[in-house]
């Protein structure tokens, strides 16, 4: 933990949060069991996820344009997996992906070893 008071704080636009509020999402692993094309936006994937015990679920995810659909089934990613619920375009989206982006690449979070679904992300 940095204690350093000359340490930068967060990014540009972005308030700092209390820990309460980092502790109240809750991450976990998912496993990507079908993806396919949003029929009516260009930028949206629809992903169906296996979160273990917390079931499987719709997300919506605006990352059409960086992967194609198909070679995210069975790949393991990270997601927040207690948002509430939010129509996207007339799709439920019941969760939200993480990933990383630097320019035009986008990188979505997975684990280096493989997890059971629903695995907690602390």
């Amino acid at each position: 933990m940095c204690t350093d008071d000359s340490a930068p704080g967060p990014g540009p636009g972005k308030p700092e949060v209390p820990y309460d509020a980092f502790a109240a999402l809750d991450l976990r692993t998912a496993t990507v069991v079908a993806a396919r094309r949003h029929p009516q936006a260009d930028k949206l994937l629809l992903l169906d996820v296996d979160l273990g015990a917390l079931g499987r679920r719709q997300i919506v995810a605006g990352i059409a344009r960086h992967y194609e659909a198909e070679p995210l089934v069975g790949r393991s990613i990270i997601v927040v997996a207690n948002l509430r619920p939010v129509r996207l375009r007339g799709e439920e989206s019941r969760g939200m992906l993480l990933a990383a982006s630097a320019g035009e690449s986008v990188v979505l979070l997975t684990t280096l070893e493989p997890l059971p679904p629903g695995s907690p992300v602390s």
